[in-house]
């Protein structure tokens, strides 16, 4: 038996050995993974079990928070030692609130499996964890992928038997929607989130990508982008913590291993949007992350490896609970006092950090199918060095918090998506006129192909300027200073990656209404150029520039005319004002 094989069947012991010794395995209520290890829970199955929990034990509160693209129900467990299910109460009682999020990729089912023992196990021993934490569990996010059954989507995966479909019933993929809601999972999701304001939160994954002896990964919500009371101290403590606790099991955790080739050649850390779940959940001051089981570990790892994450990261809480209440309402507080925000970061390659990491060694062979180089990670060459870690975000671009943004009510799905976020509004009780900032799109890219849905645009580039505009009975007045500040800031921010004009909620201003027949327009233009020599001085220059201008007719009308009082002043007019 060489060495590798000798650390493997070390494990398997240990994996063993932890198992029967950290969990209670009650043999009324084994999950369908107990009784196969190959197997994972479908969807009856789920629910069913989440029941028959609810009614053996007054701890244990099943409810349905709303629906689904597929129609059915979307529910949420909610694991309570004093019986108190109400979020208000539970936060006035000084406890703590663990979200967990399971199965938003379908067939990525770890977390779903790992969730039901963990309830289990915790309310049959009556778990001194739940002392200071109520634990709040999604058991399933995406049914409609759940229901979607098969067995070979995950072509990279190491089981389960049969899983569900990473798209939803309408095809997408539920962790690019937590901005968007183009889904009524988010929609519902969205509710219950503002109604929980989770402490912590947890998206329960499994990672594709290279290979490594780590069972799971770990992403924390990167760092310069969280507020900076959360930052510190989840790297200072949490962090810490959690790897420390994942050191004494079986199943070896690594920060998420985010790489461009190989890991020796450098992990970078990743920048988690508001598209993402743990990027939404840090816009409301929520610690967050994301777990990522190794898809080449044996199912059954993975879902213990889960299982191990998740306790140790209710006992983290249960001992450092008074450190993450600090945490949180400075975050909150912080927010209230800033003039400017950040709304754009860039991963900083000049700054290099050192991660200890154990590694497979990549390396090339000919491939059987293609006669071509491929690679492959040995086995029997394994390394454990230190490797480049970038995970340092620089800020690229930052705004100036108005007092107030004035939004039309015109646009409901953006004011639909404020309520559910818990954004309080104010509406105008009569028509006005109001003198605010406004911004002009000048520029911007959009995506060739459909992300999500969406023709999603970037590199927005705006100007700004103060004019008068009519606003109606209806419309809504939004304070900047309150609590959803910066879900506020990054969605009606037009050059944040996430924004709401990114998404194209705005396209209808991108749009030019009116335009001019050249025949006609040609007096017109002679007698605006005779009237004001510095539009004639400008086209001049312009034409001098660009000699395409120069041979073309009709190009040379629109200069003229985008310049002149018939064009429309509403074009790429960003109807969103702000107030100072």
């Amino acid at each position: 038996m060489n060495k590798s094989s000798f650390i493997f069947y070390l494990r398997i012991l240990l994996i063993t050995f932890f198992w029967l010794w950290d969990i209670s395995l009650g043999a009324q209520n084994m999950t369908p993974f107990e009784q196969n290890g190959h197997t994972s829970a479908d969807y009856d199955q789920i629910i069913k079990y989440y029941q028959t929990l609810a009614d053996q034990h007054k701890a244990v509160h099943m409810e349905i928070i709303g629906t689904t693209d597929v129609g059915k129900p979307l529910h949420s467990v909610t694991i309570s030692k004093d019986g108190d299910f109400e979020p208000a109460s539970i936060h006035a009682k000084g406890k703590l609130i663990f979200l967990i999020n399971n199965g938003i990729h379908a067939g990525e089912p770890c977390g779903i499996d790992a969730s039901m023992m963990l309830v289990r196990d915790l309310v049959e021993n009556n778990s001194p964890l739940l002392d200071s934490v109520v634990l709040v569990v999604i058991p399933v996010y995406n049914i409609g992928g759940v229901l979607n059954r098969n067995r070979f989507s995950r072509a990279n995966q190491n089981g389960p038997e049969a899983y569900g479909f990473r798209g939803n019933a309408k095809n997408l993929d539920l962790n690019r929607d937590f901005i968007k809601c183009d889904s009524k999972n988010a929609l519902s999701f969205t509710r219950m989130f503002t109604r929980l304001d989770p402490d912590v939160f947890l998206d329960n994954h499994t990672t594709n990508g290279a290979d490594y002896p780590y069972v799971m990964t770990l992403i924390s919500s990167q760092k310069d982008k969280a507020t900076p009371p959360i930052s510190s101290y989840v790297e200072s403590q949490l962090l810490p913590s959690l790897f420390s606790q994942m050191e004494s099991t079986p199943y070896l955790m690594s920060t998420y291993v985010n790489v461009r080739s190989t890991p020796d050649q450098g992990i970078a850390g990743f920048l988690d949007l508001p598209r993402y779940s743990s990027g939404y959940a840090t816009l409301h001051n929520t610690i967050s992350f994301i777990s990522e089981a190794h898809m080449l570990k044996p199912f059954d790892q993975r879902v213990r490896g889960t299982y191990a994450l998740m306790r140790s990261m209710l006992k983290s809480m249960h001992e450092q609970k008074a450190a993450i209440q600090q945490a949180r309402t400075l975050a909150k507080n912080s927010f209230l006092r800033q003039d400017s925000f950040p709304i754009q970061w860039q991963l900083d390659f000049s700054q290099k950090d050192s991660l200890l990491f154990k590694g497979y060694t990549a390396k090339e062979k000919e491939s059987n199918v293609t006669g071509k180089p491929r690679r492959y990670f040995d086995h029997d060459d394994p390394y454990e060095k230190h490797v480049p870690l970038y995970n340092h975000y620089k800020i690229v671009q930052r705004v100036e918090a108005p007092q107030y943004y004035i939004l039309p009510q015109a646009y409901e799905s953006v004011i639909r998506r404020l309520q559910l976020n818990g954004v309080r509004m104010n509406r105008l009780r009569q028509d006005t006129i109001l003198e605010a900032d406004f911004y002009y799109i000048t520029d911007f890219k959009t995506s060739q192909n459909p992300y999500e849905g969406h023709y999603l645009h970037t590199q927005v580039k705006t100007e700004t300027k103060r004019i008068k505009r009519s606003f109606y009975k209806g419309d809504f007045m939004i304070e900047v200073a309150q609590p959803a500040i910066r879900y506020i800031i990054e969605t009606l921010e037009p050059e944040a990656p996430d924004s709401f004009f990114a998404w194209n909620f705005f396209d209808g201003i991108l749009m030019q209404k009116e335009y001019f027949s050249s025949y006609v327009f040609e007096e017109t233009a002679e007698e605006l150029l005779r009237n004001d020599p510095s539009l004639k001085k400008a086209l001049e220059e312009e034409k001098s520039k660009n000699p395409d201008l120069e041979d073309n007719a009709r190009a040379q009308l629109d200069f003229i005319y985008k310049r002149s009082p018939h064009y429309e002043s509403t074009h790429r007019l960003y109807p969103v004002g702000r107030i100072y």
